[in-house]
């Protein structure tokens, strides 16, 4: 595999179409795979591997549902791109603002960046303001306006900014640490009537999971109304994953604009961004803020998205007892991995924090809780590379970075969770 992967190089930047992906945070040479299946991938070479990546999100039903496989085999007979609208489209978008109420209005786009930097070019022609507040270490895509101390891809790296991001451009996107109210309180009183849009994933999951402490994102509704300011929830991860009306759902916050993204394609390229009426109105051609694209409602990806929501709803509907209780038996699933794995940590006195909520986790290699960006950059990386590597040895395939996000889907039952947990406690002995 290294070898195709040094092939891959010569006609690739850095061999990769996503720098994640390249290992460079935890060494050697990224494992190229195959094809997956269920909670399964396997590489080039034919090894399997539990894979708790996940595309980095979107598989919540595991690799290549049987139904989903099905239904868009059926819909590529009919075509693959019109370029015209469409009532699949319709139909999502009325899907969409049933589980999210604050949705008012939603338009599709093709990947979470571009839903980014289309609300925030919206954000900024509703309210005539410039200025963008964003969290230390909260990534949102590479989107110029956003690459200032961002997470992610620029955190395992070691890159707080991006060259061909101009300064000017930079200077108008404000920075605040995650968690601090006080800090928020004080950059609100001095930019807030300058401030366009606070944009923030309600649960940070690009410098790993970290938890909004109570009362932290009432706070920040109530400083955003009181400024004028509009409050955008990235929920390109959360959402639909947390609850089916995502993080702002389950801690009953509702933001003014909401970005959606991975699950919702279902593994397609698919986002979608949404929200108050009066706002999305501004977007052309009804309004002046331009925002377009030749593959936005693609009918496959819309296909997918449909199929996607229809599990979604079905798998938590109160009202399907058998479809609610298989939701309930895979959360308790997976918080009981959680229950062993944090057993293991303490049991060994490990140095690890595990922070988790519903079927996402991040395994801290830190002596200390993680509760922002600062926080969080104190883990150990070399520990968490020998940990990687150990657990990809096992057949465990974790996301290739300390500051990522893990995932686990309906297609992980009790005995691949036990697989998987016999590997990690067998990684972590290798990583000290």
């Amino acid at each position: 595999m290294n070898q195709i992967f040094q092939e891959g190089k010569r006609v690739i930047p850095s061999g990769v179409n996503s720098p994640v992906r390249a290992f460079g945070s935890v060494g050697g040479a990224p494992v190229l795979m195959a094809k997956g299946k269920g909670p399964y991938l396997w590489d080039e070479l034919g090894k399997r591997y539990i894979d708790f990546c996940c595309s980095w999100g979107p598989l919540l039903f595991g690799h290549a549902p049987t139904d989903l496989v099905m239904h868009l085999r059926r819909e590529l007979n009919r075509g693959t791109s019109f370029g015209t609208a469409t009532a699949k489209e319709i139909k999502l978008a009325q899907e969409i603002a049933l589980l999210y109420p604050n949705i008012r209005k939603v338009r599709l786009v093709s990947s979470g960046t571009e839903a980014v930097m289309s609300a925030i070019r919206l954000a900024r022609g509703f309210t005539g303001r410039k200025k963008i507040l964003k969290i230390d270490g909260g990534y949102h895509g590479h989107v110029d306006s956003l690459l200032i101390k961002a997470g992610s891809g620029l955190t395992t790296f070691g890159v707080p900014d991006s060259a061909g991001v101009p300064e000017e451009l930079a200077k108008l996107t404000l920075s605040v640490p995650f968690n601090d109210v006080e800090a928020l309180e004080k950059i609100f009183k001095k930019e807030g009537k300058k401030i366009a849009a606070f944009i923030l994933e309600p649960i940070p999951a690009n410098m790993g999971v970290v938890l909004p402490k109570r009362g932290y994102l009432e706070k920040v509704r109530e400083l955003t109304k009181e400024y004028g300011v509009l409050l955008i929830f990235d929920e390109v991860i959360t959402g639909f994953r947390v609850a089916p009306g995502g993080a702002q759902e389950h801690f009953r916050v509702r933001p003014d604009l909401t970005c959606l993204g991975k699950i919702l394609g279902g593994g397609f390229p698919l986002a979608a961004f949404g929200g108050r009426r009066d706002v999305m109105d501004a977007l052309a051609p009804q309004g002046n803020v331009y925002q377009a694209g030749t593959l936005s409602g693609n009918p496959i990806a819309t296909r997918a998205a449909l199929w996607m929501i229809s599990q979604i709803k079905g798998k938590y509907a109160r009202k399907k007892l058998d479809q609610a209780q298989a939701a309930v038996r895979f959360h308790a699933r997976v918080e009981n991995f959680y229950l062993e794995l944090q057993s293991y940590i303490y049991k060994k006195a490990l140095p690890v924090q595990l922070n988790s909520v519903r079927s996402m986790f991040t395994l801290f290699f830190n002596e200390q809780p993680v509760t922002d960006f600062v926080s969080a950059k104190k883990s150990n990386t070399k520990r968490f590379a020998r940990f990687f590597h150990a657990c990809l040895k096992r057949g465990l395939y974790l996301a290739p970075s300390q500051f990522e996000a893990n995932f686990i889907s309906f297609a992980h039952t009790d005995g691949v969770l036990k697989q998987a947990m016999k590997a990690i406690s067998g990684a972590l002995s290798k990583a000290f």
